[in-house]
């Protein structure tokens, strides 16, 4: 038995909560998984996982064991990083998920950099603006808007949206400018809805002028739920849309959408990095927190 395969193998069914799943991350066949637990426990002389034909559960010995467990891979990985000779700089496969529109506009433009910087590292990016299973999915780290309410990561508040509110002008020319955001609920604008992935619903315009503050929801003809499909939405005159600036800046530039409202303010979107909390940081995942942390300094800064 490798004792090195067995624990990686017993902590990957422990976050998966499954040997088929830990069996898929590990690009292991089910058996051999199976095996190396079922060795590992003979080894130990202890059970550490209660096993029913529907899922798997960690004992009370095996939860003690998986944190320790846990630490010593991450040693062992940061052990290896730092002893390499080739290069001082951190190596392996990362893999992380973001939303569309950022990987398009901001992160992707931005990695020749971060491979400069880290040649050794491995990156993939999956991307979407739907809920990512961290652990099932086998995924380092993910970057999302809007505050993390699952419990069970880290957030690492990394930047903030600044948003506004926009149209195409084959859509004004259409349905006329509102003056005022009370127009959008008086039933002649239509918005582009954004199906917010945690939720399966749209959230309001919440905006503020002085004292002065309202939600308006406005009437949605076309509901979306990817970033880059909702801008594109609103480049066709599909209806009024709001956007981060990073987003917009582009359109406006080559009078493709055109600003609304500008003297009302909309409240930041703010972003986060979130990760297992059961897993010490490795230094590749640092490092990439601590990339996206700078590049969304540069393009999104975190309010002060």
């Amino acid at each position: 038995m490798d004792r090195f395969d067995a624990m990686q193998a017993f902590v990957r069914v422990v976050e998966t909560g499954s040997f088929t799943k830990a069996a898929a991350t590990l690009h292991m066949s089910k058996t051999t998984v199976t095996q190396l637990v079922q060795q590992l426990e003979a080894r130990l002389r202890v059970r550490l996982l209660n096993r029913t034909t529907r899922k798997v559960n960690v004992t009370a010995d095996g939860a003690a064991y998986y944190e320790r467990v846990v630490r010593l891979l991450v040693d062992m990985d940061d052990a290896e990083t730092s002893l390499s000779s080739a290069s001082m700089t951190p190596r392996g496969r990362l893999r992380v998920d973001v939303p569309s529109p950022l990987a398009r506009m901001l992160l992707i433009p931005a990695l020749p950099g971060f491979f400069a910087r880290y040649p050794e590292i491995q990156l993939t990016v999956g991307v979407s603006d739907r809920i990512v299973d961290i652990i099932g999915e086998n995924v380092d780290c993910v970057v999302r808007g809007g505050e993390i309410t699952d419990q069970s990561l880290v957030a690492r508040h990394v930047g903030d949206l600044k948003l506004g509110i926009y149209a195409a002008p084959s859509y004004l020319q259409r349905f006329g400018t509102p003056v005022h955001p009370r127009e959008l609920e008086e039933g002649r604008h239509n918005t582009v809805g954004f199906l917010w992935f945690r939720t399966g619903k749209a959230l309001p315009y919440a905006m503020q002028r002085g004292e002065e503050r309202m939600e308006a929801h406005g009437r949605s003809q076309l509901m979306v739920d990817d970033g880059n499909a909702y801008l594109a939405a609103g480049l066709a005159g599909l209806g009024i849309i709001w956007l981060p600036q990073y987003m917009a800046r582009p359109h406006l530039a080559s009078g493709e959408l055109l600003p609304l409202f500008e003297d009302w303010q909309m409240t930041p979107m703010p972003m986060y990095l979130a990760f297992p909390p059961n897993r010490h940081v490795s230094a590749k995942v640092r490092v990439f927190i601590d990339w996206m942390i700078e590049l969304m300094a540069e393009h999104a800064p975190v309010a002060g």
